[in-house]
């Protein structure tokens, strides 16, 4: 697994300057069979980001462009009356595919984010009483915008609770900016992604999240996790705690960690890279925290910082 763990990321590096860290979160929420949003301030390459993901695994995949007009069956598919039949025949929406991108998704109303809800969950979408299964591997990266107000919707809280990772995707540092010039001056910019080729199979990825769930994870950590998270629901900075989902997320994604690092074991390390992302979209803070300008990755920092850390 880690030969090709590391094919990846070259690869993925070979186009994308920087950004480390959202590849190695992209990769654990692969292996850990958990979803994606990405937010950051348009081309900072988070649809890159997917596609790129996309293309490094054998598997089906396709992109929604959420806007304010779309509508739930865009996304699910929709029942269709056959004149030949005298039936109705279920026409299958783009989210059947392994690897599935809903670009800018505060972009479109509540109602059509949630036909997202049960197959983020089940892995299945319900139509006139029948449930019809997405292909395994499957998928949501999802990317979103926080700057722009209008004609955008806000997520509800059980659609974020659906993602694992919450990735902010930064502005690149000067030196990497530069880089970013010569690669398209060179003609190694974002349009050589057609040259990729795949990695791994859905069966490779199979074989790999069985072998991230035999991880092994002490006693003691799961109580540090357990810790880290139930801190999150009594903090006086906090409205909104974090709910079991995420004691779940932080167990899977550090086993992922630790099995991408070529460990059968995790460590406090794994906990603490993967806390962040996981309980920064699942809290809220206090309107009187907010209004000081206080992020919610400070205080989760300052929560990690309060837990013994296991010996």
């Amino acid at each position: 697994m880690n030969t090709q763990i590391e094919q990846i990321k070259a690869s993925v590096g070979s186009i994308i300057v920087g950004q480390h860290n959202m590849v190695e979160l992209i990769l654990a929420a692969l292996l850990a069979d958990g979803h994606v949003l990405l937010e950051g301030v348009p081309g900072v390459a988070k649809t890159l980001a997917a596609r790129l993901m996309a293309r490094m695994v054998d598997c089906t995949f396709s992109r929604i462009q959420f806007t304010p007009d779309l509508m739930p069956a865009d996304i699910i598919g929709t029942s269709i009356f056959d004149p030949k039949t005298l039936d109705f025949r279920y026409r299958r929406g783009p989210v059947f595919a392994n690897i599935v991108l809903t670009d800018e998704i505060n972009r479109a109303p509540a109602k059509t984010q949630a036909a997202l809800f049960e197959v983020m969950e089940e892995r299945h979408v319900t139509v006139d009483g029948i449930a019809n299964a997405v292909p395994m591997p499957f998928m949501v990266m999802a990317t979103m915008n926080p700057i722009e107000q209008e004609g955008t919707y806000r997520l509800p809280e059980a659609q974020l609770d659906r993602f694992m990772f919450k990735i902010i995707v930064d502005y690149p540092t000067l030196a990497e900016e530069e880089e970013i010039l010569r690669r398209h001056q060179g003609g190694k910019g974002a349009g050589s992604i057609d040259e990729i080729k795949p990695v791994i199979t859905a069966t490779d990825l199979a074989t790999y999240r069985a072998q991230v769930r035999s991880v092994t994870v002490e006693d003691s950590l799961v109580r540090y996790i357990a810790s880290i998270v139930h801190a999150t629901r009594d903090h006086r900075s906090l409205f909104l705690g974090a709910s079991p989902r995420a004691s779940i997320g932080i167990l899977n994604a550090s086993k992922a960690i630790a099995a991408m690092s070529g460990r059968d074991f995790v460590t406090p390390d794994d906990v603490q890279f993967t806390a962040t992302p996981i309980l920064r979209h699942r809290i809220q803070l206090t309107p009187e925290v907010e209004m000081e300008g206080v992020h919610e990755d400070r205080v989760i920092a300052e929560i990690i910082r309060t837990i013994d850390v296991p010996r």
